[in-house]
């Protein structure tokens, strides 16, 4: 995955982390207290709870952060 969209995800988290469970229902508060902002655990962790392979689940992390990325 694009380094910037993982500094993104690592340097936003304390605003994004609500945003993850809303975002992607099945992922429990556990899971957000324990990713820490580590793209490389949300993307484990979609790939769990919602079946994705690794691509689909790096394609899913990306679109979303490009959502809540205030320069896109």
């Amino acid at each position: 995955m694009h380094s910037s969209t993982s500094e993104i995800l690592t340097g936003k988290w304390h605003e994004l982390k609500g945003k993850v469970r809303q975002q992607w229902g099945k992922v429990t508060e556990d899971d957000v207290t324990r990713m820490s902002g580590k793209m490389e655990e949300l993307k484990g962790v979609l790939q769990q709870r919602y079946g994705y392979d690794k691509a689909k689940a790096e394609g899913e992390i990306k679109r979303w952060l490009e959502e809540h990325d205030p320069l896109h």
